[in-house]
């Protein structure tokens, strides 16, 4: 997300806040809870450039957000409870927040657990095999490694974007988008190469990036021994499954799977989908992870946990975004108002396009 697009999503919930609409249109939500999605916990702020920053939030937001969730009334409640209610229907009056954290980073065990626990608050991480065996591709990290350093960048001969200046942090923030975008689009070994190529153009070396980011086995058996930590499956790649054919996407999340529970020696019920938007998963992805018996699979959709909400297989999620790490913006989205305005203007687009197609016809 670009920085304007940050700047004017702020100023909404400042002022859904500061005129009191997030709490006159609350009941209205009509929600049960929140999965809350997380990936990195690091201590300090972000560089000048990192386009990633958004995935990174610190120690002491954690801490914060947790404190707030529950002094403000809400169950703080693992994946098994919440599907447990989604499948009774038997939701509490009180509404629940789940925490989850994406793709097994170390800080997850060196930041992020010790906030946990001081507080007894349950957590999922899910985890991509490949990662924690030091041989995945970290491939989003690698590319802003690369435009950290390249002071151009000229993918025509792939059929990607020129970036003729990155001379700013500006111009280099606009090349990552432009040329992440691309790559979730095309081929994913294509994808893979063509940042393999920009590193090493670069003069890069991110061959031990797994290994230093994420956990290795004994920190997962470690973190995993914890009853308040549940572990779920990420696939075996984290490829994005759309992009797959069928025996393709039930392969990397059942190969994912059967290896995680060979490591830890436990049954894996819960799933999540790499990347997660609408272009990365949908009818035929929600309907493999049902038939796998998985009993949650969490997407990166923005929302709430709702009765006639999504299945099981297609849940929502509420993003930790680290450039949001404000209480006051936490208060706003779990009201759950801004998702409720966003789906009410969804709903109108279409009706009132409808109207003025009848009005010229």
């Amino acid at each position: 997300m670009s920085r304007r697009s940050t700047h004017w999503l702020k100023a909404g919930l400042r002022a859904l806040r500061a005129t009191g609409a997030a709490s006159c249109l609350a009941p209205l939500a009509r929600y049960n809870g929140a999965i809350v999605m997380l990936h990195q916990v690091l201590p300090g702020g972000p560089d000048a450039f990192e386009p990633n920053r958004i995935l990174r939030i610190t120690p002491e937001f954690l801490d914060q957000t947790i404190r707030q969730v529950i002094e403000a009334g809400y169950e703080t409640i693992s994946l098994d409870e919440v599907s447990e209610r989604i499948r009774t229907g038997k939701h509490s009056e009180r509404p629940f927040v789940c925490f989850t954290l994406d793709d097994a980073y170390r800080d997850n065990l060196v930041h992020a657990y010790p906030v946990f626990k001081r507080y007894g608050v349950p957590f999922t991480i899910y985890v991509p095999t490949d990662y924690v065996d030091g041989t995945g591709d970290l491939w989003w990290l690698a590319l802003q490694q690369a435009l950290a350093v390249l002071d151009h960048v000229d993918l025509r001969a792939d059929g990607g974007p020129v970036c003729p200046n990155l001379a700013g942090v500006d111009s280099r923030e606009k090349a990552y988008h432009a040329i992440y975008w691309w790559l979730r689009g095309i081929d994913e070994t294509v994808a893979r190469r063509v940042v393999g190529d920009l590193c090493r153009s670069a003069g890069v070396d991110v061959s031990n990036l797994c290994r230093d980011l994420i956990m290795c086995w004994d920190e997962l058996r470690l973190i995993s021994a914890d009853p308040l930590v549940t572990i779920g499956a990420h696939t075996r790649r984290h490829y994005v499954l759309s992009r797959l054919g069928d025996g393709a996407v039930r392969a990397e999340i059942t190969e994912g799977r059967a290896r995680l529970e060979q490591e830890l020696g436990r049954k894996i019920e819960h799933f999540s989908y790499p990347f997660g938007d609408e272009s990365a998963a949908g009818p035929r992805e929600f309907a493999v992870t049902e038939s796998l018996g998985f009993k949650t699979a969490v997407t990166t959709r923005k929302g709430m946990v709702k009765s006639d909400g999504p299945s099981a297989h297609a849940l929502p999620r509420l993003s930790l975004n680290g450039d949001y790490q404000d209480a006051r913006f936490i208060e706003v989205l779990l009201t759950g108002v801004p998702f409720l305005l966003r789906d009410t203007v969804r709903r109108l687009i279409p009706r009132r396009a409808a109207a003025v197609a009848r009005a010229k016809s």
